[in-house]
């Protein structure tokens, strides 16, 4: 069966308590311990990318909300939040973690309804991973502490404070709302931060049933705030607000460098988790049954809407032909579908406006002179036809230089390259602005930490690909950013550093 022929005739329903949330006529946001509407009234419509279905809208919040949200996080830091004992703290956000657990497969529904992201990913990964999230920085407020510097200094002590930044302003995308919003909320309110989290509109509806969990949970109101709207109209005066003390982001390379730009000018704590453009490096000697069923969900995961996707696939000239034919055999026999069909292996785009920046990609690689060797087509066939739905696409012939070969694309899209030599491929691995994630595989022992010690990323995965634990640092190099999310390097983003001097003279 080609992929044009697939449809999603097999799709499921979600469980009646997940229909019944998502068909609410509007989703309201959360501020300051209330859930409520915009104060203009304005609002954006939610519709699934796998079907067109209507899913009703969610608040389009303006400055004004904004400040209310600022102003109740800030109430809250010098209020209950800031004056609370680290236990105290930690047996809350333990009750948060246990209602993320208790409500993981509908968060993982809500998910797939709301993004597209296949049910087959969102309920083994998403959904746990959230979960693990959660469990890790729950138990942080009691394990953070300062230190007694060895001074060269007679007659004088000095010792350090780990505090709260103070009011946390996070900005995360559409493609894994669900983990980011664990990823985002936990370590802050673990420091002692309050926060204002802003989803993107093309997929909050997670974040917001997050949010109610989170009042569920009873922490006090003010110290999770999370607004809905576009970069225009919310991001933007959320992340250039003088109230809010840090900015974490987590989006494109471009709306990255605007809040860059915007933090400027009250002088916030900054940390961004930008683009990529990973390569990918298949040596000869590799265990190549491994490493091309990988390699596929390393370029088609989540329909390549993913910003670790191994979209530059380099492989070694003499294995190249049969890693290529092992690619696109898979390729042929994914399942392209409605994201709850458990059977759907690529889900939908996530809206038409992303679907026509991928084809126009698609087009402008065909334009010089790249050769489409699987996919490249839109399916409008039967059910599909309602939805935003595009072939796993491979390209060969494609020159390093060419714009789908810099670019991120965000798409089902990778560039299959040959190469000749170990410094030939981490050459032109690393002839790129990005710097996010890299993979390579080889049986060699040697050759796989050297190569890793030159690729120029903050993540290097040998032998795997797309693997992340709430204990390992992640983020990026160059142009991909800087800061870190998840490890202990965390906290360091969550906190200032205080010296006290004791002279004892």
């Amino acid at each position: 069966m080609t992929a044009d022929e697939t449809t999603s005739s097999g799709a499921n329903e979600p469980s009646s308590a997940t229909r019944a949330w998502v068909d609410a006529d509007i989703h309201p946001m959360l501020i300051n311990g209330s859930f409520v509407d915009s104060s203009s009234g304005r609002k954006l419509t939610v519709t699934s990318p796998s079907d067109g279905r209507d899913l009703g809208s969610v608040p389009l919040a303006d400055g004004s909300d904004v400040d209310a949200a600022v102003t109740a996080a800030r109430a809250a830091r010098n209020g209950p939040w800031g004056s609370m004992m680290p236990a105290e703290r930690e047996r809350l956000l333990r009750r948060v973690t246990d209602l993320i657990e208790r409500h993981s497969d509908q968060l993982a529904e809500i998910e797939s309804i709301d993004n597209g992201k296949p049910i087959s990913h969102t309920r083994p990964i998403d959904g746990p991973v959230a979960s693990r999230l959660a469990a890790n920085f729950s138990g942080w407020p009691t394990k953070i502490s300062g230190d007694t510097p060895a001074v060269s200094i007679p007659g004088h002590f000095v010792y350090t404070l780990r505090q709260p930044v103070g009011v946390v302003a996070a900005v995360i995308p559409w493609n894994y709302p669900l983990i980011h919003t664990a990823q985002k909320i936990m370590p802050a309110l673990a420091c002692g931060n309050t926060i204002v989290l802003k989803p993107s509109e093309k997929a909050s509806l997670v974040s917001l049933r997050m949010a109610e969990l989170f009042c569920e949970a009873d922490l006090p109101p003010g110290v999770v705030n999370v607004v809905t709207g576009d970069g225009p109209t919310t991001g933007s005066p959320l992340t250039s607000h003088p109230g809010v003390d840090k900015v974490a982001f987590t989006g494109s390379v471009g709306a990255g460098r605007e809040v860059m730009r915007a933090c400027a000018d009250t002088t916030k704590r900054l940390s961004l988790e930008l683009g990529n453009k990973g390569a990918n490096i298949i040596f000869a000697d590799a265990d190549l049954e491994a490493a091309v069923a990988r390699t596929f969900v390393a370029a088609f995961g989540n329909t390549g809407q993913s910003c670790v996707a191994g979209s530059r696939l380099f492989v070694e000239s003499s294995v190249h032909d049969e890693v290529l034919d092992r690619l696109t055999a898979l390729a042929a026999e994914a399942r392209i579908g409605h994201a709850l069909d458990p059977s759907t292996a690529l889900g939908p785009i996530v809206d038409e406006i992303q679907l026509d920046r991928i084809t126009g990609y698609i087009d402008s690689a065909v334009a010089d002179g790249a050769t489409v060797h699987h996919g490249g087509a839109r399916l409008t066939r039967g059910d599909l036809a309602r939805g935003h739905f595009i072939e796993p696409t491979i390209f060969t012939d494609v020159d390093d230089s060419a714009v789908v070969a810099r670019e991120e694309i965000f798409g089902p899209v990778v560039t299959v390259h040959r190469f000749d030599s170990e410094d030939e491929v981490v050459r032109r691995a690393n002839d790129t602005p990005f710097g996010l994630a890299s993979a390579l595989w080889t049986r060699s022992l040697d050759r796989a930490h050297r190569v890793a010690a030159r690729l120029e990323t903050g993540v290097v995965w040998i032998n795997t690909f797309d693997m992340f634990d709430p204990t390992v640092p992640f983020g990026g190099m160059k142009g991909s950013g800087f800061g870190r999310d998840n490890g202990r390097e965390v906290i360091d983003m969550y906190t200032e550093s205080r010296a006290v001097w004791v002279s004892t003279t």
